[in-house]
């Protein structure tokens, strides 16, 4: 096979490819034996048809498609390894010559990772990270944990108000039509979280338990399902129950239940060292995001938009695994918060394009500082990890290769070696060290 790439304008080139005619025959025997199973010819079984009277009834050219279809992906990605390039999105395949005894001639037109040009990336200035914790911090923690272990206390005698949880039936119509997803039994509902239809929550708000009433509502321009989207609804709501939190007293018998110590004051001791261990870290983070953001925007790179789209659509998935982990899915967050997947996708693309960028520059000063991942890093990865989730080594490695990312933890691997050399090589300003 012999194949030759040439570049055409920044990222896009031209990918052509000659594959010997003994390969073409080859495939064109994979697609007769594949066809023949359905092939009807009078006279003999399914599959038993002799080659030569099969192509006599209905050419050899009925085969070319299926052939095509069987040796295209494996001569494409031998090709691209041939090239020594890295395509970041579907080619555009013109197939010039196929036929029984000839090469296979083909031209792919492919966007291709692109180049990086480094700017500075030593000596960049960066805020040092700092683990100092303010007293107003130690109490919007302590705050934070009331919430936590608030106790959802029944009211029957006051009305719904806001951050309470209200146990409803609703049945919403348009134009006294029912419509789908517009209907539940005893849903709980945090009133002010934002999750129905704007305006819904509001209107809940006064009820008392045992009430009915209709809630009327317009789904916004924007949502999701068109047949709804500016439409008016009415919402016949029943209110069961509302739930409301009290919050535990902030004393000795406060710590004794969320803590292992027996006074309040031990407690916040503890708890002001695990905030500044957190705070450590998360400076440290952010830190680390300042240096990379830097020394991105100091290098030049065309992103190309498939690159951007890729990125998108893992951006899309990670939020849905995120919402699963809640009890939600991509679908009910589109329908209660009036957005459409195109909506949430476009929020999505400047943070996929700098996530792009920041890999992209990464990837190149890998490579003009010979940062590489030894197996003693993957190991030392898979027994992070195994420690982490409480799984052996072999076990997280087996989960890896059978989702097909273990060749993704080794380029995680040395992403991450090569922002600790960053931050390495970097400054600290004076101003943050205060």
């Amino acid at each position: 096979m012999k194949a030759t790439w040439e570049k055409i304008e920044k990222n896009l080139g031209v990918l052509e490819v000659e594959v010997e005619a003994e390969r073409v025959a080859a495939a064109l025997d994979k697609a007769f034996n594949k066809v023949v199973k359905k092939a009807n010819v009078p006279g003999f079984r399914k599959g038993k048809v002799p080659r030569p009277i099969f192509e006599a009834r209905y050419g050899v050219e009925s085969l070319y498609q299926d052939a095509i279809d069987i040796l295209l992906p494996e001569v494409y990605s031998e090709a691209v390894e041939q090239t020594d390039i890295f395509p970041v999105d579907r080619p555009e395949v013109d197939v010039e010559q196929f036929a029984k005894g000839q090469p296979f001639v083909f031209k792919a037109k492919v966007t291709v990772k692109p180049e990086v040009k480094l700017g500075e990336y030593k000596g960049i200035e960066a805020p040092a990270a700092t683990a100092e914790v303010t007293e107003e911090e130690l109490n919007a923690e302590l705050e934070r944990l009331q919430q936590r272990h608030a106790e959802l206390i029944v009211i029957d005698e006051e009305p719904a108000q806001n951050g309470d949880t209200v146990v409803i039936d609703f049945d919403g119509s348009v134009n006294g039509v029912p419509f789908e997803g517009g209907k539940a039994e005893r849903y709980s509902l945090e009133l002010g979280s934002g999750s129905f239809i704007p305006g819904f929550e509001e209107q809940v708000v006064g009820m008392a338990t045992g009430d009915f009433k209709d809630v009327v509502v317009t789904f916004p321009e924007t949502y999701h399902a068109e047949e709804l989207a500016g439409k008016e609804a009415v919402f016949k709501v029943k209110l069961h129950e509302i739930k409301r939190k009290q919050l535990p007293a902030l004393d000795d018998e406060f710590a004794k239940d969320v803590s292992e110590f027996d006074t309040l004051e031990e407690y916040k001791e503890d708890l002001k060292k695990e905030l500044a261990s957190r705070k450590q870290q998360e400076s440290e983070s952010a830190r680390e995001s300042s240096i990379v953001e830097k020394v991105a925007e100091n290098a030049e790179v065309e992103i190309p938009r498939p690159m951007v789209l890729g990125e998108v659509q893992n951006m899309v998935r990670d939020f849905d695994n995120r919402l699963r982990t809640q009890g939600m899915n991509l679908d009910m967050f589109l329908s209660f918060s009036g957005q459409t997947l195109s909506d949430l996708q476009e929020q999505m693309e400047g943070d996929a394009e700098k996530r792009v960028r920041n890999n992209l520059v990464l990837e190149q000063i890998a490579k003009e500082e010979n940062i590489t991942v030894s197996d003693e890093d993957i190991e030392q990865e898979l027994a992070n990890m195994a420690d982490m989730y409480k799984r052996s080594k072999d076990e997280i490695k087996n989960i890896l290769a059978a989702n097909g990312s273990l060749g993704s933890l080794r380029e995680e691997v040395q992403l991450r070696k090569t922002i600790e050399f960053l931050v390495a090589n970097s400054k600290e300003t004076a101003a943050a060290a205060e």
